[in-house]
């Protein structure tokens, strides 16, 4: 069995929206159920590129996609009604999982594998937004890792350095993802994301992106640049106002102006294309509104990172449908030539989300420059 030598960016949107189903379940590293995201998901490679398509989730369970058992070499068939569609191969278990810290913790516990050789964490696994059912982002299930026992509720910057530095000695990780539930505190998570990209930078070289609201205080850009940071992401996830409000009424409770405010004085910190958003599609943002957010996030520097909604189990949208796929392929081809245009490039990213681009296909199309 032969890889196939490309993949198609409609294959890689239908595959994130629709899901896939497995004939062997224990194949590649385990998936993760809740958490801070992605979530439900399983990471398969199309030769170069990797991508994380839903599997345990309400549309994965009735997907047209068959993922067959993988062959002696690890390779494995997609069929679609009977017809097969692409070759993949999984990615494997990694090494640092087996290890434990100094204080007892398992690594995995600590940090998990992303894509392939992304380490990511959620440094706080509690949000003063989750804990109220009025504040509530209704599609996050950061709770429910730490509820069911797979995780720690705060992750020690001591521990931190001890896992990214074995995930980099053992499994080639090239760069680390640090996100946190918000606090109460007036830097919304920065503080913490600071001391950790500190301590890591301490022991490896590792390209850090980290992750938080807008801090109340601009200044925080700066500290956390100085701490070792290299990107910062601050997530947006819906674009209009009516969508924010019903959606995440706690976080919306943050006004668009302060997010453009601190992107704005972000850039000026980190660069270019290294202050980043998530955008996720699907949720009621229209493609114009979604397209007209993404123009002037990239006007300022701030590269829009668009996603399909992906309905978790356990979360109030855990039935909300997953957008279509052409839907998906209306914003992401002329979204990846909006971004080409503005000089910012998945690739030019120096760590996180946007740059390793598994959960969508725009950095798929920024590279075929496919024609709006």
């Amino acid at each position: 069995m032969r890889d196939l030598p490309s993949i198609d960016p409609e294959l890689i949107n239908d595959l994130q929206t629709r899901g896939m189903r497995l004939v062997d379940p224990r194949v590649g590293h385990e998936s993760r159920r809740g958490g801070a995201g992605p979530s439900d998901h399983k990471a398969v490679n199309f030769g170069d590129t990797t991508v994380m398509v839903p599997v345990h989730t309400a549309p994965a369970f009735d997907s047209p996609y068959l993922v067959e058992a993988p062959d002696a070499d690890g390779r494995a068939r997609i069929t679609k009604e009977g017809s097969e569609v692409a070759r993949i191969r999984f990615p494997n278990r990694p090494r640092f999982y087996d290890l434990t810290t100094a204080d007892g913790i398992p690594y995995n516990k600590i940090a998990v594998l992303h894509s392939r050789d992304v380490l990511a964490t959620t440094i706080l696994q509690t949000c003063i937004r989750y804990e109220s059912r009025k504040k509530t982002c209704q599609f996050c299930s950061i709770g429910q890792s730490l509820a069911a026992g797979r995780t720690v509720a705060h992750k020690t910057p001591s521990q931190l350095a001890e896992v990214a530095k074995a995930a980099v000695e053992l499994d080639g990780v090239k760069h680390m993802v640090m996100t946190t539930g918000t606090p109460a505190g007036k830097d919304r998570g920065a503080a913490v994301l600071a001391e950790s990209a500190r301590a890591v930078k301490a022991v490896v070289d590792l390209p850090i992106q980290v992750q938080c609201e807008p801090p109340e205080d601009d200044s925080w850009h700066e500290r956390m640049k100085d701490a070792g940071a290299d990107a910062l992401g601050m997530h947006l996830e819906a674009v209009t106002p009516e969508v924010r409000e019903r959606i995440m009424p706690g976080k919306a409770s943050v006004p668009l102006e302060k997010y453009f405010s601190s992107f704005e004085a972000a850039v000026k910190v980190f660069g270019r294309g290294q202050v980043s958003t998530y955008i996720l599609a699907g949720l009621g943002d229209t493609r114009e509104a979604i397209l007209d957010m993404s123009t002037r996030l990239v006007a300022m520097g701030v590269y829009p990172f668009v996603v399909p909604f992906v309905p978790i189990s356990g979360t109030p949208l855990e039935s909300h449908p997953a957008p279509k796929s052409d839907f998906m392929a209306s914003i992401l081809a002329p979204l990846a030539q909006i971004v080409i245009d503005g000089g910012l490039k998945a690739s030019d990213i120096k760590a996180g989300c946007g740059k390793c681009g598994a959960c969508s296909a725009l950095s798929t199309y920024e590279k075929l420059r496919i024609p709006a």
